[in-house]
C-alpha cells in the first residue's frame, strides 16, 4: 500500500502507514519499482521485482481514500499474481502530535485463499510515530486450529525519521506481528519482529531489511530470515 509519507520514507518496499497532515482537496496518483516487494519484513514476491501503483484522493477535512496494487508471487506455483488494496481514513495534527486512523483492505485473486482487512491508528510526534493494526475480518475467517476473528492478530510498529541538510530521508523501524492469521497468511512459524533502515532522496531509496525468523532451510525458499537490500524509484503526480 502507498501512501504519501512525512515521517518515514520507505518508498514501495512495503505496505506501510504514517501520519500525514492534509492540508488540502487534492487528487494524486504513484508509480513505483523495486527488485523486492517487502511487507513488515518478508517479501511478497519470491525475491523477484514489483511494479505497483495507486490513486489517492486528500481532503482538507483530513479524510483520504485511496487504492493501490502490485504483483506478488507466493510459492513456486505462483498461484496468484497480483494485490489490490482500497482504504480511507482521517489524518490530522493537534499542536505537535499527528493522528492517523483508517480501514485498510487487501484484495487478491480467487487462487490466493485469502482476502482480509485491518483498522489502525497512528499517532506521531516530531520524527517519532507509532502504528497499530488491528486484524478486523478475513475470508476465509477460520481455519483447522485456527483464529481469524476480530483482533486475532495485530502488528505493532514503531518508526522514526528525519531529513538531512542535502534532503535525503533516513527512516528507522521496528515491527512486530502476533496472532494466527500471521502464520497463516505468511507461511511463517508463529510470531516475528521485523527491522529495517531506509535512506532516500528524488524518488529513489534503499533499504536493508531482515527479521527475527530462524533459518527454515530449503522449507523456507522465501529466505525470509535473511537480511534483505531493496531499491527502488518511485514518482508522485498530481491528477
Amino acid at each position: 500500500m502507498k501512501f504519501n509519507k512525512t515521517l518515514v520514507i520507505l518508498a514501495v518496499v512495503g505496505s506501510c502507514l504514517s501520519s500525514q497532515a492534509v492540508l488540502a482537496d487534492s487528487l494524486s496518483a504513484n508509480a513505483s519499482v523495486a527488485n523486492n516487494y517487502i511487507w513488515r519484513g518478508l517479501t511478497q514476491t519470491m525475491n523477484e521485482p514489483a511494479v505497483s501503483g495507486g490513486i489517492d484522493y486528500a481532503s482538507d477535512s483530513g479524510f483520504y481514500a485511496g487504492t493501490w496494487a502490485s504483483n506478488v508471487k507466493y510459492g513456486a506455483a505462483d498461484n496468484f499474481s497480483y494485490e489490490h488494496d482500497v482504504y480511507f481514513g482521517f489524518a490530522g495534527e493537534s499542536g505537535d502530535i499527528s493522528y492517523d486512523v483508517g480501514y485498510l483492505y487487501y484484495n487478491y485473486d480467487e487462487a490466493a485463499g485469502f482476502d482480509f482487512g485491518e483498522i489502525y491508528g497512528t499517532v506521531g510526534y516530531g520524527g517519532f510515530s507509532a502504528t497499530l493494526y488491528v486484524l478486523a475480518n478475513a475470508e476465509p475467517d477460520e481455519a483447522p486450529g485456527q483464529d481469524f476473528g476480530f483482533g486475532s492478530t495485530t502488528y505493532i510498529s514503531l518508526d522514526y525519521g528525519f531529513a538531512l541538510e542535502s534532503g535525503t530521508e533516513v527512516g528507522f523501524h521496528v515491527g512486530s506481528y502476533q496472532g494466527d492469521f500471521n502464520e497463516a497468511f505468511n507461511g511463517v512459524p508463529g510470531d516475528y519482529r521485523d527491522f529495517s533502515v531506509s535512506v532516500a532522496k528524488d524518488g529513489f531509496a534503499f533499504m536493508i531489511s531482515t527479521t527475527d525468523l530462524d533459518d527454515a532451510g530449503d522449507e523456507d525458499p522465501y529466505d525470509n530470515d535473511a537480511i534483505k537490500y531493496t531499491v527502488s524509484y518511485s514518482v508522485d503526480f498530481e491528477l
